[in-house]
């Protein structure tokens, strides 16, 4: 790779609404300049939304902050990712299901690319750059939206597709009771609402023992709301890296995946 910009490399973070990206300083975790975004074509087939990160990109490589042409590209995609295959197709189309996302996202851009989970990116983005900065052991990246998503960081790395939303108790699925999007459907104010944080954090820290939890997506913003109520072993605390956190966690798992970076 060449020695122009080596610090910068292109993340995209591609959501069921948006396909987001940005230049990323990889010495900082921060965004050089502005993100870039484009509505998520639909129906978001594969040949369309390669196309619509090969708008984006080629946006971001027009700036003077952008990295060499030979440089990688990490993208986030709204699936579970085992060796850049899809085996989920959450917010996309289903014909994304079993496709190899990697060959196709490569295949358009001419260059190297590394797909990684949307939420695992966020969370390894977060461990690395935001709450969990410097933090050895496990550190557990909740995110509570429409459903719960989750990373899985050890010692600075990722142990990817960890579906901890998906943990099964008191009979249902976690995230049907402990979203953000369930307390709104069930109309619960902020007390009730932490009781259920309380079961369901209270059982992913009997699992795991993290050294920290860290919650993000846009309920994070009212962390205070319900955070002090919980009752954990870890500390647990709101994220930092907001918006950008897919995309600065696309970037790095690009980077670490080619060795620009550990």
């Amino acid at each position: 790779m060449s020695k122009k910009h080596s610090s910068h490399v292109i993340g995209i973070d591609i959501g069921g609404t948006g396909i987001k990206g940005g230049i990323v300083d990889l010495g900082k975790g921060k965004l050089v300049g502005e993100r870039f975004r484009i509505d998520t074509p639909q129906p978001a087939t594969p040949q369309s939304v390669a196309k619509a990160v090969a708008e984006v990109v080629d946006e971001l490589m027009t700036r003077p902050e952008a990295p060499a042409a030979d440089s990688p590209v990490g993208i986030t995609f709204p699936a579970i990712i085992s060796h850049g295959i899809a085996l989920s197709a959450a917010n996309v189309d289903k014909s994304w299901i079993n496709a190899d996302v990697d060959a196709i996202f490569t295949a358009e851009l001419g260059r190297r690319v590394e797909v990684v989970n949307d939420a695992d990116a966020a969370g390894l983005a977060e461990a690395r750059y935001g709450a969990g900065e410097d933090v050895d052991g496990t550190v557990l990246v909740i995110t509570l939206g429409t459903g719960i998503g989750s990373a899985f960081i050890f010692n600075g790395k990722l142990v990817p597709n960890v579906e901890l939303g998906h943990l099964e108790i008191d009979g249902v699925d976690a995230e049907t009771k402990a979203s953000a999007v369930a307390r709104e459907r069930d109309g619960i104010d902020w007390d009730e609402y932490a009781v259920r944080l309380q079961r369901y954090f209270s059982h992913v820290e009997f699992l795991f023992s993290p050294e920290l939890f860290i919650v993000g997506g846009g309920i994070s913003k009212r962390s205070e709301d319900f955070l002090p109520q919980l009752r954990l072993r870890a500390p647990i605390v709101p994220a930092k890296l907001k918006n950008d956190a897919g995309i600065v966690g696309g970037a790095l798992e690009a980077a670490i995946h080619f060795k620009l970076a550990k």
